[in-house]
């Protein structure tokens, strides 16, 4: 299986949600479905099923968050010496020249991504093409609505 890129913040994320799940959610639902089964019959206990399926849940997430850290490639921003180009990790200042808007991006993995905080996946069409590219050089973005072109203000690896 191939490599999954990651920022180390991502990862970190990633790894505090992984603890929060094996240490408090988990011990909270396992007391959960101790109390009701205490309470009798478990056919008929809405408290035992629904803290039943709390727990499928939160085993489903731990999984699928170990075998994400496990698959991905953990790629530190700060040490990367690209020579001035976009790529996996670097933040980049664009100005769409259409508008004249200027919006800041950092391109990251896709589980990372959250467009309101600045964040986009580097399989997104403005990642793909922005990566490789350089302060000054224009890219020409094939959006729904049509073609974009933005001008790459600056690049910064933080």
């Amino acid at each position: 299986m191939n490599k999954t890129p990651m920022t180390t913040r991502g990862a970190e994320k990633l790894r505090e949600e992984l603890n929060h799940l094996k240490t408090v959610a988990r011990p909270r639902v396992i007391e959960a479905i101790a109390e009701a089964r205490a309470h009798g019959d478990l056919k008929e206990n809405a408290e035992y099923q629904a803290a039943r399926e709390q727990q499928g849940f939160i085993e489903g997430r731990i999984k699928e968050i170990e075998a994400k850290l496990a698959n991905a490639q953990i790629i530190d921003v700060t040490r990367l010496n690209p020579g001035g180009k976009v790529v996996f990790g670097a933040t980049a200042e664009i100005e769409d020249l259409a508008s004249g808007e200027v919006v800041t991006y950092q391109i990251v993995g896709e589980d990372e991504a959250e467009i309101k905080e600045g964040r986009i996946s580097v399989t997104s069409p403005i990642a793909r093409a922005l990566i490789g590219k350089q302060e000054g050089d224009v890219a020409t973005v094939q959006a729904p609505g049509g073609t974009r072109e933005y001008e790459i203000v600056s690049v910064k690896y933080v």
